[in-house]
Protein backbone atom coordinates (compact mmCIF):
# COMPACT_ATOMS: atom_id res chain seq x y z
CA UNK A 1 0.00 0.00 0.00
CA UNK A 2 1.03 3.50 -0.94
CA UNK A 3 0.23 6.20 1.23
CA UNK A 4 -0.61 9.82 -0.07
CA UNK A 5 -1.26 12.86 1.52
CA UNK A 6 -3.60 15.52 0.68
CA UNK A 7 -4.08 18.70 2.12
CA UNK A 8 -7.98 19.98 3.19
CA UNK A 9 -9.64 22.75 5.35
CA UNK A 10 -10.66 21.20 8.35
CA UNK A 11 -14.06 22.49 7.50
CA UNK A 12 -13.77 20.05 4.49
CA UNK A 13 -14.06 17.16 6.87
CA UNK A 14 -17.06 14.52 6.82
CA UNK A 15 -18.61 12.92 9.91
CA UNK A 16 -16.50 10.80 11.40
CA UNK A 17 -13.50 11.78 8.99
CA UNK A 18 -9.79 12.11 11.21
CA UNK A 19 -6.86 14.23 9.94
CA UNK A 20 -3.39 15.72 11.06
CA UNK A 21 -3.39 19.14 12.04
CA UNK A 22 -0.98 20.49 9.31
CA UNK A 23 -0.65 23.89 9.61
CA UNK A 24 -2.94 27.66 10.27
CA UNK A 25 -3.70 30.41 7.29
CA UNK A 26 -4.53 32.90 9.97
CA UNK A 27 -2.19 33.99 12.44
CA UNK A 28 -4.46 35.36 14.72
CA UNK A 29 -6.72 32.81 14.70
CA UNK A 30 -3.76 30.16 15.31
CA UNK A 31 -3.03 31.31 18.28
CA UNK A 32 -6.52 30.84 19.94
CA UNK A 33 -6.62 27.57 18.59
CA UNK A 34 -3.28 26.39 19.54
CA UNK A 35 -4.39 27.48 22.99
CA UNK A 36 -7.43 24.85 22.44
CA UNK A 37 -5.02 22.36 22.16
CA UNK A 38 -5.01 22.51 18.44
CA UNK A 39 -1.22 21.79 17.21
CA UNK A 40 0.19 20.83 14.33
CA UNK A 41 0.46 16.75 14.31
CA UNK A 42 -2.41 16.72 16.56
CA UNK A 43 -4.87 14.11 15.10
CA UNK A 44 -8.53 15.76 14.73
CA UNK A 45 -12.13 14.11 14.17
CA UNK A 46 -14.93 15.69 12.85
CA UNK A 47 -17.50 14.40 15.21
CA UNK A 48 -20.49 16.56 14.40
CA UNK A 49 -21.92 19.46 12.18
CA UNK A 50 -24.78 21.84 13.25
CA UNK A 51 -28.33 21.36 10.97
CA UNK A 52 -27.77 24.98 9.49
CA UNK A 53 -24.23 23.61 8.87
CA UNK A 54 -22.11 26.10 11.56
CA UNK A 55 -20.93 25.31 13.67
CA UNK A 56 -19.00 22.12 13.70
CA UNK A 57 -17.86 19.85 16.61
CA UNK A 58 -14.52 18.07 16.56
CA UNK A 59 -12.33 16.24 18.73
CA UNK A 60 -9.35 17.45 19.63
CA UNK A 61 -6.75 17.19 22.59
CA UNK A 62 -9.36 14.69 24.63
CA UNK A 63 -12.51 16.77 24.41
CA UNK A 64 -14.93 18.25 21.92
CA UNK A 65 -14.50 21.17 20.41
CA UNK A 66 -17.10 23.63 18.78
CA UNK A 67 -15.76 25.66 16.23
CA UNK A 68 -17.34 28.21 13.21
CA UNK A 69 -17.03 27.00 10.08
CA UNK A 70 -15.14 30.37 8.99
CA UNK A 71 -12.73 29.42 12.27
CA UNK A 72 -12.04 25.50 10.79
CA UNK A 73 -11.29 27.01 7.27
CA UNK A 74 -8.20 28.65 8.87
CA UNK A 75 -6.74 25.11 9.42
CA UNK A 76 -4.98 22.76 6.82
CA UNK A 77 -4.95 19.23 8.01
CA UNK A 78 -3.66 16.18 6.14
CA UNK A 79 -5.54 13.16 5.14
CA UNK A 80 -3.84 10.18 4.83
CA UNK A 81 -5.82 7.66 1.57
CA UNK A 82 -4.23 4.28 1.95
CA UNK A 83 -4.34 2.95 -1.89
Amino acid sequence: MTEKRTLKKLSQLEIGQSAIIDSFTDKDMSLKLLEMGCTPGEIVTLDRIAPMGDPIAIKVSGYLLSLRKEEASTVLVSIINKN
